[in-house]
């Protein structure tokens, strides 16, 4: 069984999301983690800072406030306490979603004033999900296959981008056509990646990610394109002083603002959580839903006390766990431990930060074409020649493409509406979910229930009931080719839960 054949199969009865690992390879794990996802974390505040006018030392620290935060947030998920944490291998960091508002925040505010408007936006929005986080996470009966597939898809495709920006050398570059020495790289640790997941067995192949970034930055230091000035100038402690740039303020606008960054913060969580539940076989249920919002929001919440933003899920780790099949959630809350220590040791954190951006954009091709993989393998579960399914999965990676495909497409809107619009994820989930209910509920008649019963009694699935436990090495919830599931593509990972 595929199952069983997993580098972290079960052993006693407990599933691998509860196991643990030797010290060395939960550390190493954790740190490949870390490494995966340590450019996103630190460039929103690399955005924000300079448009609230910090220098480069106040946003420095602005950075490792990010790292800290992150790490508070990821140890909610992955330990949790109470009903707070969906307990699944979840990597939470700052979330790209608030950037845009962020930086409208801070043009509108005077001098000295923008960062404690948006900590107390952040602050408010983060106590509203918290309190809206049960009643959100209902919604998870309107994720079957059909949708879950969608968005995971969408949620791999919408990253890939952000590494053909970091194997160009990011910044100013990116926009201007990568260098023959930054592609190069890139394309070299693309292939370096390749090779040690073929060649490598067991331990180290888990860890290929991480080996391919460790011989990438080595071979680009006689290239000349890594940078050790950040290490050369780190300081070896620096503690986040709670309210550093001063006691979070209120503003009417900032905080609708954010508001609405919570809301596609969580609609991106769930879908994420949908996932990463079906790529490490636990389909995440209603309460699972709960809890990971909770810890979402509850996060953000905290987070401005140490002058941090506002944190979500971040998709490029489940990717991650889909190429190593690491699925231990106490790897990635090893990995928030190492956040911690970055935050409060910025000499640590430049030790991460000496990666090269094409070298991280090479290793990153691989790692979000796997969450766009899985999409696609979710979506062969989802009955796609039944109903309107298959004009469902069009219809919303049509719309949720458009950021992608047409940057500047929303460009003539409210720049309120961008905060939505802007996030192929958020619209290409709300059409899926949207589509799924008019065409596989409301629109379905009782007379077309009853016909779909009887053929299926005549094709002799009746006689053939799907498995209960889903397929660890597929993620589907049915055998391929039978059709075990119904018009809107799949029971609910609640339902399948219930089954287990």
């Amino acid at each position: 069984m595929a199952a069983t054949s997993a580098p972290d199969a079960p052993t006693g009865g407990r599933h691998p999301v509860d196991a643990t690992l030797p010290p060395l390879r939960m550390f190493t794990s954790g740190l490949q983690h870390v490494a995966a996802m340590y450019a996103g974390v630190v460039a929103p505040p690399m955005i924000v800072g300079p448009a609230c006018g910090l220098n480069a030392t106040e946003t420095a620290f602005l950075m490792g406030a990010a790292l800290f935060t992150a790490g508070i947030a990821t140890l909610l998920q992955t330990l949790g306490f109470w009903r707070v944490g969906a307990k699944l291998p979840f990597v939470n960091g700052v979330s790209f979603a608030g950037v845009t508002p962020m930086v409208a925040i801070a043009k509108s505010q005077a001098p000295g004033h923008a960062l404690p408007v948006v900590f107390g936006a952040v602050m408010v929005a983060g106590a509203l999900g918290f309190l809206a986080a049960p009643y959100f996470s209902r919604l998870i009966r309107f994720f079957p296959p059909v949708v879950t597939g969608t968005v995971i898809t969408l949620i791999g495709v919408s990253l890939l981008p952000v590494a053909y920006g970091w194997a160009q050398g990011g910044g100013e570059q990116s926009s201007q056509g990568g260098s023959l020495t930054n592609l190069g790289m890139a394309l070299f640790t693309f292939v370096v990646v390749l090779v040690l997941r073929k060649v490598l067995r067991g331990f180290l192949q888990q860890i290929s990610i991480l080996l391919g970034l460790v011989v990438g930055t080595l071979v680009a230091i006689p290239v000349g394109i890594t940078d050790f000035s950040p290490l050369a100038h780190a300081d070896l402690v620096g503690f986040p002083t709670p309210f550093h740039f001063g006691a979070p303020e209120l503003d009417a606008a900032a905080v609708i603002s954010m508001c609405i960054v919570m809301l596609v913060c969580m609609t991106e969580s769930t879908a994420d959580m949908l996932a990463l539940g079906r790529v490490v076989d636990r389909p995440a249920n209603e309460r699972t839903i709960e809890g990971g919002l909770r810890a979402d929001t509850l996060g953000s919440l905290v987070s401005p006390l140490f002058n941090g933003f506002a944190n979500s899920a971040f998709a490029q780790n489940i990717g991650l766990v889909a190429m190593t099949k690491v699925r231990s959630r106490f790897v990635v809350a090893t990995a928030g431990a190492i956040l911690l220590v970055m935050g409060l040791c910025p000499a640590a954190a430049s030790v991460i930060s000496l990666v090269p951006l094409p070298v991280l954009g090479g290793a990153g091709v691989v790692l979000f074409g796997s969450v766009a993989a899985s999409g696609v393998q979710t979506l062969a579960s989802a009955a796609m020649d039944k109903g309107e399914n298959a004009l469902i999965v069009a219809a919303a990676l049509g719309v949720g493409l458009i950021p992608i495909a047409a940057p500047g497409f929303y460009d003539g809107l409210p720049k309120d509406l961008l905060v939505v619009l802007d996030s192929g994820i958020s619209t290409g989930c709300v059409v899926a979910v949207v589509l799924n209910l008019l065409f596989n509920h409301l629109g379905r008649r009782r007379g077309e229930e009853g016909l779909e019963k009887a053929a299926e009694a005549l094709s002799g699935t009746e006689d053939h009931p799907a498995p209960a436990h889903p397929s660890a090495s597929t993620g589907q919830e049915g055998s391929p080719g039978r059709p075990a599931e119904p018009a809107d593509g799949a029971s609910p990972p609640a339902q399948a839960t219930r089954a287990r």
